[in-house]
């Protein structure tokens, strides 16, 4: 006999100490029909037993026509599958829900909790030793996480890729910062229809997720940081070699796991969260992040300690130059050497000890991928985008329970500021005001929006609120803005954020009326309405607030059970017991 006639170890009872197939099985009330049963059905598709008892690897399909930025789900699923099939596992790919940011109603956020429920009860339900999660788009990394998170098995963590960058008019452009810049010029007139639909083409160059340091770039490096994805996991784009070897390596490295049983609660720890927090701050990371990173550890039975984050970020500059905070797109970080050259840099600030899913450490990991190489896009601690990290907390008479801030994304002149309140009850109100010809509003005011947190309007991305056309005509290009939403990780300008407890349960937020002064001093971290509590009573007495309500489906669920921003807005139902402890914690 050959040697490679020779039955390998590799091969060898390989569903050792693994469930594989008989994991999770439907109950008949006899447990050797029910494996029959299934296996009957399983083997109609043309399955083998040699096949069936290798450790099964799922593997989460999440592409959608509706969802441009997992268009490249079916090649990452191929190579997911050939990673596993090396490897030796048995890969099972299944359909769960999908989102995407620009086809969602009434927004995506309103869908995370329910992707997230999908995805665990899913992981649950059938039968796998291991998952490999594909995500991309906003709201999908986060809510699989926390799915994964609950479900308590192995994975791993694959991110679609970023989309390419396209040119107009001899400028490079990207979505999707490119975006709200070009529409705020159509807006102020300064250039017309022909040009808007124009760029329209080219901000969009291929399928991806968008090319700046949005939620979707910053979910990516979240993910990796936590220890959640092959190293080098964030940064490809999508439509490239390097992605494709990726899900091919996440694929093997999902049996690997499944082998060793490395289970998703090993990575998420307390210091894989303080890293992820570091990353957050040092790429000028997404608003959304700190909402999602929340939800997560909440999951794991952690609080985030928002005070603390924030005493975090005064010792974390902004290192990442990447759009909106900097000048460059993800493809540009790609070909900077990615995560591992920002982690190197942040490495005195780091827990190189904390796990990853490769079952080495970050600092195992670094060392692995050597010393990096001169580039441009990563900067140094000596020479930041930003001295302090891109995300500032905020707290108050306005927001007792904290609000934030994107303060390397904000204008310096107006984060230091006393003005006028012109308030918005709601999104319709501020729809048919805003660009008013009559609308009483300067430069100088403050703009308000009420009722769009997550039990007023279930969170959008309104917090980036339109400079009144007026004031957009005449050169205004940024004014402060004050909301209990949020605005997208590719937005830009002084807007406070996630003010909580949010007006529609109450907050303080309900009972500021237009000509109320407010001020804002990002250096104190205070966020100030200048009325005092006695008014603010006889205004809650004359006016009490009536909690929005539903009869029925999802709506009637998320209304009942969603929290406040400052816990992630996820369901309270879902999340155990704090009983982990708070991150991050003071050194």
């Amino acid at each position: 006999m050959s040697n490679q006639d020779k039955p390998s170890n590799h091969n060898i009872n390989p569903s050792a100490n693994l469930d594989g197939m008989s994991k999770g099985l439907t109950n008949y009330g006899d447990r050797g029909f029910s494996l029959f049963l299934r296996k009957a059905f399983i083997k109609g598709a043309g399955y083998t037993d040699k096949a069936l008892d290798r450790p099964v690897i799922g593997i989460t399909n999440t592409g959608s026509s509706y969802n441009p930025c997992h268009g490249n789900a079916p090649q990452l699923i191929e190579a997911v599958k050939r990673g596993v099939l090396m490897a030796g596992g048995l890969p099972m790919d299944f359909p769960t829900i999908s989102i995407h940011e620009s086809f969602s109603s009434p927004n995506s956020m309103f869908l995370r909790n329910l992707m997230s429920m999908d995805t665990e009860e899913l992981l649950r339900a059938q039968p796998m030793d291991a998952v490999v999660l594909i995500g991309g788009c906003d709201k999908t990394v986060p809510a699989q996480l926390m799915g994964a998170a609950s479900a308590g098995l192995p994975a791993v963590q694959l991110i679609t890729g970023s989309m390419l960058t396209g040119s107009h008019r001899g400028e490079r452009v990207g979505a999707c910062t490119d975006c709200r810049r070009y529409w705020g010029k159509f807006r102020a007139d300064e250039i017309d229809a022909e040009e808007i639909a124009d760029v329209n083409n080219q901000l969009v160059a291929s399928v991806g997720t968008c090319s700046v340091m949005g939620t979707a770039s910053t979910m990516a490096c979240i993910a990796e940081a936590l220890g959640m994805t092959v190293p080098g996991g964030a940064s490809p784009p999508a439509v490239t070699a390097d992605r494709i070897r990726v899900a091919e390596r996440s694929g093997e490295l999902a049996v690997e796991i499944a082998r060793k049983q490395l289970t998703i609660d090993k990575i998420l720890t307390a210091k894989a969260f303080e890293n992820a927090m570091r990353v957050l701050l040092a790429i000028g990371g997404s608003t959304n992040g700190i909402v999602h990173l929340t939800a997560i550890a909440g999951r794991m039975g952690f609080e985030i300690d928002l005070d603390a984050l924030d005493r975090m970020g005064r010792d974390t500059p902004v290192l990442l130059d990447l759009k909106p905070s900097g000048d460059h797109y993800m493809e540009d970080f790609h070909h900077a050497g990615g995560m591992a050259t920002l982690l190197r840099e942040l490495k005195p600030l780091l827990h190189l000890d904390a796990l990853t899913v490769t079952g080495r450490t970050l600092g195992e990991e670094l060392d692995a991928q050597g010393p990096g190489f001169e580039q441009h896009v990563v900067r140094t601690s000596a020479n930041p985008i930003y001295p302090q990290g891109g995300i500032a907390v905020l707290r108050g008479n306005l927001a007792p329970g904290g609000a934030i801030i994107k303060q390397s994304a904000a204008n310096p002149k107006l984060m230091e500021h006393e003005g006028r309140a012109v308030v918005f009850e709601n999104l319709e109100d501020m729809a048919n005001r805003i660009d008013a010809d009559d609308l009483d509003v300067t430069a100088d005011d403050i703009l308000v929006l009420k009722n769009i947190g997550p039990k007023g309007a279930a969170m959008p991305e309104a917090g980036y609120m339109p400079i009144p056309r007026k004031l957009a005509r005449a050169g205004v290009k940024d004014i402060i803005r004050i909301s209990d939403g949020r605005m997208s990780g590719t937005a830009f300008g002084t807007i406070v954020l996630h003010v909580t407890p949010e007006s529609a349960i109450g907050g303080p937020l309900a009972y500021v009326q237009s000509g109320d002064r407010i001020k804002l001093s990002v250096a104190n971290r205070e966020l100030t309405l200048l009325v005092n509590a006695e008014e603010l009573g006889r205004r809650a007495q004359a006016k009490p607030v009536v909690e929005p309500t539903a009869t029925r489906g999802y709506r009637k669920l998320f209304l009942q059970s969603v929290t406040q921003a400052d816990k992630g807005a996820d369901f309270d139902f879902l999340m155990p017991p704090a009983t982990a402890g708070s991150i991050p914690k003071d050194k």
